[in-house]
């Protein structure tokens, strides 16, 4: 099924392409927490999974400022991998709880703004 983000940003109205870069871009957080689920991951690890995966390519700068508010507001964790040099990141429990909380808002605000619309 193709997505919205795959089209030209021309063949479809501003207001989609607008939602589609809030609910990609500006919700890096979320994409990166969902990684962390599985397994821990170093910086430039996430950036590459979240555009393999997720099909959308954030800025490099963008991703660690996302990390360091993570760590900063405790929803991610720094890890130490032996006898790597790189910074490893995994998931807090408060950063699982966060996801919950995501997801709740995420499906009501769905059913509540989509229950009339038919696809």
């Amino acid at each position: 099924m193709p997505r919205v983000s795959d089209p030209e940003p021309s063949a479809q109205p501003k207001a989609v392409t607008r939602l589609v870069n809030k609910l990609t871009k500006e919700m890096l957080w979320i994409y990166i927490l969902r990684l962390l689920q599985e397994r821990p991951h170093y910086g430039y690890e996430i950036k590459e999974l979240v555009t393999e995966r997720f099909r959308f390519s954030p800025a490099t700068v963008s991703g660690y400022a996302i990390i360091y508010r993570l760590v900063k507001d405790g929803l991610i964790q720094e890890m130490e991998e032996s006898g790597s040099p790189r910074k490893y990141y995994g998931i807090t429990d408060k950063g699982r709880k966060a996801m919950v909380t995501a997801k709740g808002f995420l499906d009501e605000t769905i059913e509540t703004v989509f229950d009339k619309t038919s696809t």
